[in-house]
């Protein structure tokens, strides 16, 4: 298995420095609207809504054009998500960090605005929260969707939503969505 994933590897390096002008790396960074949703948001026998929370993801981009009209975009990028939690008596913040791994089918509709859609996988870095309860899943598999535009050559503009797919508590049934909008450089 390693060294089937290093061979194809190997040869998409190759690939791609004989046809370097189909490869693009950049940089991306913006906002998410992060909400957890779930049918059983119970913790300590108590029942909780949640409301979004803003905040942000940054990372790494990469362009491999396929097509005129087509290309595959894998990312690597940290991002925060969570919700607020409440109920009668307290409230309370829980905010997830993840390296997020999306890879995205890129389907241009014209010059300037393409399709993107592909699945991502996260890992847990880092959970902050006003409470005890450490209880978040390492591991985060969810489904992308969004928009891009070519604002010019290098300079892109996105909007994504993201839903998870599994779930983000030990304790909860409970998954991400996440809006995010992005801004980003490619070289």
């Amino acid at each position: 298995m390693k060294k089937t994933i290093l061979a194809a590897v190997a040869l998409l390096a190759m690939s791609a420095s004989v046809q370097a002008q189909l490869v693009k790396i950049g940089i991306k960074g913006g906002l998410n609207y992060a909400n957890q949703n779930g049918s059983e948001i119970n913790i300590n026998n108590e029942n909780y809504s949640t409301s979004a929370i803003t905040s942000y993801h940054a990372g790494l981009v990469a362009e491999i054009k396929l097509l005129n009209s087509f290309a595959i975009q894998p990312e690597l990028l940290y991002s925060t998500q969570g919700a607020t939690y409440k109920n009668a008596v307290e409230e309370f913040k829980n905010e997830l960090g993840y390296l997020s791994i999306p890879v995205m089918a890129k389907v241009y509709l014209n010059k300037v605005v393409s399709l993107e859609l592909g699945p991502q996988a996260s890992f847990l870095l880092s959970e902050r929260n006003n409470f005890d309860i450490k209880d978040a899943n390492t591991f985060e598999f969810a489904a992308n969707a969004g928009l891009g535009f070519k604002i010019t050559n290098n300079f892109f503009l996105a909007g994504r939503y993201s839903l998870g797919l599994t779930d983000a508590s030990k304790n909860a049934e409970v998954k991400n969505s996440v809006v995010q909008v992005s801004a980003g450089f490619l070289f």
